[in-house]
């Protein structure tokens, strides 16, 4: 392999990737985007991801992904725009810290559509488009509270991470050989998501629960983009069907 093929591991790849605007999904799409990938970028924030695919040369869909019943249509449209899907990553999800108590349906439906449902619908309108390449990758962005849940207030999140895990686990049986699925379970994340989490903090690794963290520090975004373009990528060509924990060590999964 030449050195300019091995700095492009996606080149002709088609991707649809959600949660673009911001955090991981953000620092995903510019990653895939010096790696050669056709970019399809899905955020409810219009103006954050129209800006984010203007600068990377992708297509701008703006969607609610809690607006499950037009999820389809979406898709239909970025393997349009694109000339196909071989990839996805569903990185958008909806983060908050209630007790139980606290949780009313309408808050409990939104979570499940956007952290689970959507990532399922957007699935199954891809397979078809994907089945139609050599060979495809799904990525689902669950998080490190759906392998060990320990954080108060989070039982909906946990609850939908988890089931994200277990449907990527099944879906990877269903979509194989040439489909691979596999999800990535962050640990606390430096993202707009989780800055509520540590911004009275001069360093968010100063944040007291930091410390059960093995490595002692908040990761980046972009190293969550790393281990997310690794899975979409040749390199991981015999693994399917895993959750990985990029965690820093909090919960050894």
């Amino acid at each position: 392999m030449s050195e300019i093929d091995g700095n492009r591991r996606l080149a002709g790849r088609h991707m649809l990737v959600t949660g673009a605007a911001s955090g991981i999904g953000k620092a995903t799409a510019e990653l895939f985007a010096q790696h050669g990938a056709k970019l399809a970028l899905v955020d409810f924030n219009a103006d954050g991801v129209k800006q984010v695919a203007k600068e990377l040369g992708g297509v701008a869909l703006p969607f609610d992904l809690s607006n499950t019943a037009e999820v389809e249509a979406m898709v239909e449209q970025a393997a349009a725009e694109m000339g196909g899907i071989d990839g996805v990553v569903n990185c958008a999800a909806l983060g908050m810290a209630k007790p139980i108590t606290e949780m009313d349906l309408e808050l409990i439906n939104k979570s499940i559509a956007i952290n689970f449902l959507a990532p399922y619908l957007i699935c199954k309108a891809a397979l078809p488009h994907m089945r139609k390449a050599p060979s495809g990758t799904i990525v689902n962005i669950a998080s490190g509270q759906g392998l060990l849940p320990n954080a108060p207030g989070n039982t909906i999140y946990a609850g939908t991470k988890g089931g994200l895990i277990a449907f990527s686990k099944n879906l990877a049986v269903e979509a194989a050989p040439n489909i691979r699925v596999n999800a990535v379970c962050p640990g606390v994340t430096n993202t707009p998501m989780a800055s509520h989490l540590f911004d009275q903090y001069d360093d968010p690794s100063d944040a007291p629960f930091v410390q059960q963290y093995t490595l002692k520090r908040v990761a980046e975004p972009i190293e969550l983009a790393n281990s997310i373009l690794f899975l979409s990528s040749d390199e991981s060509s015999y693994i399917t069907g895993s959750a990985v924990a990029v965690d820093g060590g909090r919960c050894f999964h």
